[in-house]
């Protein structure tokens, strides 16, 4: 009764008795610890005290042995550790490339035309992550064609807020280092670009409290370090560029920065809603405005890219959108210039037409297709048409021929009948035979000796294909045809008809017939017209 329920525990990997506090010295040991409430003492027993010594030196003793064998192990491969280390980096590389492999099948990539040139044209360009997740849930991408050259080397990207802008400017960014990463990237085949020395980016605030920034100051950094680093072998990628202070300020101070970049021969892509940084790129002659276009009815993204025209960022169709009350939208509009409503509103109608106008060219360049299509297909007609009417003509002129010299034949043979001049009959004749071989050519004596050789030629490989096929029938009849004997069947056994292949077993024998048994039916057949599969067992 000195036990508790538990009676055994281990404390420091130490077999042990649980007695129960009120009785632990009356048991003999070492105590080594208690519970948490102190109702029980873990005492280890003087008898085991023994053992657990053994026990402890053989364990040390193990300890020791694993050492010397490992010692060992390592002994006798550090001559080989050269080779293990390029064997991990191997490997290692192999790893990466297969890798970057399999992530290419996934997205559809291929490597695109890397030239000396400096251009950077991107067919039909998809973000990975965005096309991977939208084909988990079975949503279209749109792919997007961007083209930075020498005469065109930066892009401002304008249009409505959630329309796509910089995602298209990731897009690029993102295949752009992924190509300079040794992978693959899902763009057109027919794609190309160059390799720059660095890709500086700008995308999102990063704000912090441990960098004591604010958005501007991260901003302005960001822009310090660009100007330290930007040249001709650079590609910049700023996202919503002038923004996080006073609208007027720090627009013309992003338009210094972008002529600065723009002098310096820099490749780059920007976001942005600031109308100076529109009509700066305008009027720049080797930079572009560009927009990310907007459905005006439904007010929804197009998530297209339009080259060529600053897009409107639609601010209040896409407040409107959002929920905000009309009579907030009203009260709005009514608080800014004029003439800054008129400005958005007028390049808001231009990107109206510009999708009317694209629709336009869309539905052009369709009609265009058919047309030639059926343009081939008249082509084809007239050909036939064509080679009909030679035929024709060529049948017609051979029965004027005829109904000519049957004409000329019977005048002469009334003539004859009328006078019977056989001297006068010949001689007509005869001038109508000269008349008919003045016409046909008369072939020479090399045309004559080239068309009896090419005769002798054809006569010859004739005759030896005879001679072929003689010897061949020859030997088929001298071959003797053995015939296997036929074995003679019996009740029970499997069989199957010559041109057949369903096995059924025999039933009944009469008269050179048997009746074959399929299971789900039975048939009468000749015993010449089936052969053996299987034969009874005795």
């Amino acid at each position: 009764g000195y036990l508790d329920d538990i009676k055994e525990s281990f404390v420091q990997n130490r077999r042990v008795l649980a007695v129960l506090a009120m009785y632990r010295r009356k048991v003999k040991g070492s105590i080594l610890g208690s519970s948490k409430t102190g109702s029980i003492a873990y005492i280890e027993p003087e008898a085991t005290l023994k053992y657990s010594r053994e026990l402890a030196n053989l364990e040390y003793e193990e300890k020791e042995e694993i050492t010397r064998i490992l010692k060992q192990l390592s002994n006798a491969i550090r001559p080989h550790l050269p080779l293990l280390i390029e064997y991990q980096e191997f490997l290692s590389d192999i790893d990466v490339v297969a890798g970057k492999a399999k992530y290419a099948n996934r997205i559809n990539g291929i490597l695109p035309a890397i030239t000396e040139e400096r251009r950077l044209f991107f067919r039909e360009a998809y973000h990975p992550i965005l096309y991977l997740n939208n084909k988990q849930k079975n949503e279209v991408t749109h792919p997007q064609t961007i083209e930075l050259k020498q005469d065109n080397r930066i892009i401002v990207i304008s249009g409505p807020n959630a329309g796509g802008k910089t995602i298209s400017l990731k897009t690029v960014g993102l295949l752009q280092l992924m190509l300079q990463s040794g992978m693959l990237i899902p763009v057109h085949e027919r794609s190309e670009t160059f390799l720059f020395d660095r890709i500086l980016t700008d995308i999102g605030d990063n704000q912090s409290i441990e960098n004591h920034l604010s958005t501007y100051s991260y901003r302005l950094k960001n822009m310090n370090y660009f100007l330290k680093k930007c040249n001709k072998k650079t590609m910049f990628l700023i996202d919503e560029f002038g923004t996080g202070s006073d609208p007027e300020l720090g627009g013309a101070l992003a338009e210094i920065f972008l002529e600065e970049f723009y002098h310096r021969e820099a490749f780059g892509i920007i976001t942005t809603h600031y109308s100076n940084l529109k009509i700066l790129a305008n009027e720049l002659p080797y930079a572009t405005n560009a927009n990310m276009m907007f459905d005006e009815k439904t007010l929804e993204p197009m998530y297209k890219l339009a080259l060529g025209q600053a897009g409107s960022s639609f601010t209040f169709e896409v407040a409107l959108k959002n929920g905000i009350p009309f009579g907030l939208i009203n009260r709005a509009k009514k608080k800014i210039e004029v003439g800054k409503v008129r400005f958005d509103k007028t390049i808001a109608t231009l990107q109206k037409e510009r999708s009317k106008l694209e629709k336009t060219s869309l539905n052009l360049k369709e009609e265009e297709t058919r047309a030639r299509e059926e343009s081939k297909k008249m082509e084809n007609i007239n050909v036939k048409i064509k080679q009909k009417l030679e035929s024709y003509q060529e049948l017609y002129d051979s029965n004027q021929k005829t109904i000519y010299i049957g004409q000329k034949i019977e005048d002469i043979s009334e003539k004859y009948f009328n006078n019977k001049n056989k001297k006068e009959l010949i001689g007509e004749f005869l001038k109508i035979i000269e008349i008919e071989n003045s016409k046909r050519k008369k072939a020479t004596p090399k045309e004559v000796k080239a068309i009896i050789e090419k005769k002798k030629e054809v006569i010859a490989e004739i005759t030896v294909k005879v001679e072929e096929i003689r010897k061949e029938k020859k030997e088929k009849k001298l071959k003797p045809v053995i015939e296997k004997p036929k074995p003679i069947l019996k009740v029970g056994d499997r069989v199957r008809m010559l041109d057949g292949r369903s096995v059924g077993s025999i039933d009944a024998i009469e008269k050179n017939k048997a009746t074959v048994n399929y299971g789900i039916f039975t048939s009468k057949v000749s015993l010449d017209e089936l052969e053996l599969v299987e034969a009874v067992k005795k």
